[in-house]
């Protein structure tokens, strides 16, 4: 598994590096411009990444922008949604407006607050099909 973590919060993005890495290539962008930056080069190289965990709040770029510019990536290459990136974003705020806008103007698969519960991150990728039901 292919995975880009885009978090400005040096706490929450040592996390999800940490608790991600046992299952697969992660790298780590701080900010929404870094984000869709190495979204491009990844497809670029032809090595694009399944799982993308995108913070809502961020500088230069917000997590939002940053996703509509990746899906609009994907969808100029053709994909599917099935053959999509994973996004789940990831937010301080549990705002209905961030969620809204997260899910159906972005196009983001899952959502979640924080602190991340890695339980229920763990749970998202066995159901996404990126590990497999019984751990790696």
């Amino acid at each position: 598994m292919r995975v880009l973590i885009a978090e400005d919060d040096f706490t929450s993005r040592t996390l999800l590096q940490h608790f991600l890495s046992p299952y697969g290539d992660c790298d780590v962008t701080v900010n929404g411009m870094e984000a869709v930056e190495a979204f491009m080069l990844a497809v670029d190289e032809g090595q694009r990444y399944d799982l993308i965990c995108l913070d809502i709040m961020m500088p230069e770029l917000d997590g939002i922008k940053a996703l509509k510019a990746i899906r609009e990536k994907e969808r100029s290459m053709g994909l599917s949604q099935k053959n999509e990136a994973k996004v789940v974003m990831t937010t301080a705020l549990d705002s209905p407006k961030d969620v809204i806008e997260a899910y159906y103007k972005g196009g983001c698969t899952d959502y979640l607050t924080k602190p991340i519960d890695t339980q229920k991150l763990l749970e998202l990728l066995k159901g996404y099909g990126l590990i497999e039901k019984t751990g790696k």
